[in-house]
């Protein structure tokens, strides 16, 4: 309950991101961080505002400098408020530059799910190790994934279990094999030619929404702080700069362990092509 969690950018991602992390309880101060800072101040105060009808009592706050990341247990890379969209290109290594500068070693979660070259590039430019550099929207795919199969199945999607390996959204690799729901295999329940369609259909589906980008932040941010035994699949450096989603553990502060998803052979012939794209 003591972590301090830094988010840089209150667009729609970290915003809500924000409002996710702070209801779950978990955190004990949530900062948003952002140029337009009285937005930054605005959303902060709202959420903080909402604690008592949610039942959460969380310390947020509104800063403008980068230096406002200091002390933090995580720091989260989402989006700007002023709609420019996703911290990214040479704008987001800048900021990753400057907290980087100022001597901040959090790990950095990137909750978007277009930043996975500033990832590679934070890596390989800013020397950054690999072990906390996470990118969580592939667990927001992840999750959709399970909430097409749960309706295909007219089962929970919280009771199913899969992996997401490669690179959404046309080099997304499913490990259906070892899929689950209910511990029982998932080609059991759903049939090959759903199976076919739901992997057709993950371009259509790519990016998730901010709502599941930030929910699938918000889970990676605790585990962080506190340590999991679950498994996430995570955008990680998978070697020489090649930013893939594959399964992980997660301990406090960094990346405990890469795990190699089991694949047949085409989908692993489909992992393998994706590590060039």
């Amino acid at each position: 309950m003591s972590f301090f969690i830094a988010i840089i950018g209150a667009g729609p991602i970290g915003s809500t991101l924000a409002h996710t992390l702070a209801g779950r309880g978990r955190v004990r101060e949530i900062r948003l961080i952002d140029a337009e800072v009285r937005i930054a101040q605005g959303k902060a105060l709202d959420i903080q505002q909402s604690g008592p009808v949610e039942g959460f009592n969380v310390t947020l706050s509104g800063a403008e400098s980068l230096h406002a990341a200091a002390g933090a247990d995580v720091i989260v890379m989402a989006d700007a408020a002023s709609g420019q969209g996703e911290h990214s290109g040479e704008a987001g290594l800048g900021l990753v530059r400057q907290i980087n500068a100022a001597g901040i070693s959090a790990p950095f979660v990137f909750a978007g799910a277009s930043q996975r070259d500033l990832m590679k590039r934070c890596v390989t430019e800013l020397h950054i190790p690999a072990r906390k550099i996470i990118g969580s929207a592939s667990f927001a795919l992840e999750s959709a994934l399970r909430a097409l199969c749960g309706v295909i199945a007219d089962a929970s999607a919280v009771e199913i279990s899969l992996s997401l390996a490669g690179v959404p959204p046309r080099h997304a690799v499913v490990a259906w094999e070892e899929a689950t729901l209910s511990g029982q295999p998932l080609t059991s329940v759903i049939a090959p030619h759903d199976i076919a369609a739901l992997t057709a259909r993950i371009p259509g589906i790519w990016p998730p929404g901010p709502y599941a980008l930030s929910s699938a932040g918000t889970r990676i941010v605790e585990a962080l702080c506190a340590g999991s035994r679950r498994r996430f699949s995570c955008f990680v450096d998978y070697g020489r700069g090649r930013i893939v989603a594959v399964p992980v553990e997660l301990e406090r502060g960094s990346i405990k362990r890469i795990i190699e998803p089991a694949l047949t052979t085409l989908e692993r012939t489909a992992f393998d092509n994706s590590l060039d794209v």
